[in-house]
């Protein structure tokens, strides 16, 4: 009776692992705990392949806590008819489950690839928008200045606070200053490590204004969990106005320039 209890109590353990987390997902969004929300143009393309895949793992989720249950339920030691069983393994089975997951990741790659390319590997043709580096623990900003060159002495310099104008092609130079990092802005679907010594392209195009989180998604040292910024998404016009007053404010801080001694003398 005892031995029966148990593999009651351990069947409906297995079976509660499925029902809960399927239903944990399911309830989800209803409390405002899914993921954030998109305003970026290629956000729905991720956010497709994301349920997508987890559709996928669910099934096979479901299907493998189902079936732990049921042997669980049906072959408890109460219910034995004799001694149990055993097989050494089989050759047709293991190539079986050997193909279909390899299938199933060849399947993801191809099927996700276009959406990678214009992610990762399709650059817009334009300068960079704004430089992002990381450093411990803070986003170093860097906008071209007047000029429209990053690398020259107008250059506006800002910490944490990045501005960039809605409904247009977005291009950022990220580099690290000392440590690996990762450049995560959830709203926009973007996650890129910052590796020192290396230029990464990074691009994205925002489709809605609103003021969102820049975090840190790589542990890059004690002060990690306040390596945070955010970032705002504004008309052009808004745009334009904040960055000309930042750079008014860092004109009015440059030391002045002394004026020369040398006196022209007329005849």
């Amino acid at each position: 009776m005892r031995s029966r209890l148990l593999g009651i109590i351990w069947s409906l353990v297995f079976l509660a692992v499925p029902v809960l987390g399927v239903a944990t997902f399911a309830v989800a969004p209803a409390f405002d705990i899914w993921l954030p929300e998109n305003v970026s143009e290629h956000g729905p393309t991720v956010d497709g392949l994301f349920m997508f895949i987890l559709v996928l793992t669910g099934v096979v989720f479901v299907v493998t806590e189902g079936l732990l249950f049921w042997f669980l339920w049906k072959y408890d030691a109460a219910h034995a008819q004799g001694p149990a069983t055993y097989r050494h393994g089989s050759h047709s089975l293991e190539v079986v489950w050997t193909i279909l997951p390899a299938g199933v990741l060849l399947f993801l790659a191809i099927y996700q690839m276009n959406s990678w390319a214009d992610i990762k590997m399709r650059r817009p043709a334009m300068s960079p928008t704004v430089e992002v580096v990381g450093r411990q623990f803070e986003w170093r900003l860097r906008y071209p200045g007047r000029d429209g060159m990053l690398g020259t002495p107008d250059d506006l310099f800002i910490v944490n606070d990045l501005h960039v104008p809605v409904d247009e092609d977005i291009l950022v130079q990220l580099k690290s200053a000392d440590v690996l990092h990762s450049f995560f802005l959830p709203n926009l679907r973007i996650k890129q490590d910052a590796v020192p010594g290396m230029k990464i392209p990074v691009w994205f195009k925002a489709t809605q204004t609103g003021e969102f989180d820049i975090v840190c998604a790589e542990l890059c040292g004690w002060g990690h969990y306040k390596m945070k910024g955010h970032i705002t998404i504004e008309s052009r016009e808004d745009f334009d106005s904040w960055i000309e007053k930042k750079y008014a404010e860092q004109e009015s801080t440059q030391p002045v320039a002394e004026p020369s001694d040398a006196v022209a003398i007329a005849d």
